[in-house]
């Protein structure tokens, strides 16, 4: 699946969430904090939403990121082969994450990421409510902050995340960090 195929079919998911919920553009944009404009934009395809705009609407829908992405992806799949595992990149930061495992109803995720040098994403606690995760770090550094308290994480280290709370992800560099994100919904 290519890139722009992706974010089509994610800004039609973005319209589809908020009118399940009988939100216009304004309720979701109240409950967001993210701008009325950009939403219709983002609904529009006429803008790449970066990961930090998607967590902050994938937790005013009450979904994860990788959730909401999910929901934009193939549906009912038992197998996904690699070269059916969607890629979505962060516009903003050069982050890209790749869904390795199928959308069944598991409840279990596995999402593949890289983080380029340098570059830092923060979620709000909200993108947090319904899941438990863990960070695999396969190589790199990778600085995870989770509310006030940060952890480095070095290659073959794995963090499981406590009760929601604002999270950053931050790669110190030099080189890309990668990682993998196990996420288990409640």
């Amino acid at each position: 699946m290519i890139v722009d195929e992706l974010t089509s079919r994610l800004a039609e998911r973005m319209r589809i969430e908020r009118e399940l919920r009988g939100w216009s553009l304004s309720d979701l944009a109240e409950r967001s904090g993210v701008s009325r404009a950009m939403i219709s934009k983002i609904e529009r395809g006429e803008a790449s939403p970066t990961a930090i705009l998607l967590g902050k609407l994938s937790g005013a829908f009450g979904l994860t990121l990788s959730n909401l992405l999910a929901r934009a992806e193939t549906q009912g799949e038992r197998v996904r082969r690699l070269r059916d595992q969607p890629i979505w990149r962060d516009p903003q930061t050069g982050f890209t994450r790749r869904a390795v495992s199928p959308t069944g109803e598991a409840g279990l995720e596995l999402v593949a990421a890289e983080l380029p040098a340098g570059a830092r994403i923060s979620y709000p606690a909200s993108s947090y409510a319904f899941i438990r995760q863990q960070i695999w770090v396969q190589s790199g550094t990778l600085d995870f902050q989770e509310g006030e308290e940060t952890t480095r994480l070095e290659a073959g280290d794995c963090l499981e995340l406590g009760p929601p709370a604002d999270c950053a992800f931050h790669n110190p560099g030099p080189g890309p960090v990668h990682y993998v994100v196990v996420v288990i919904r409640r």
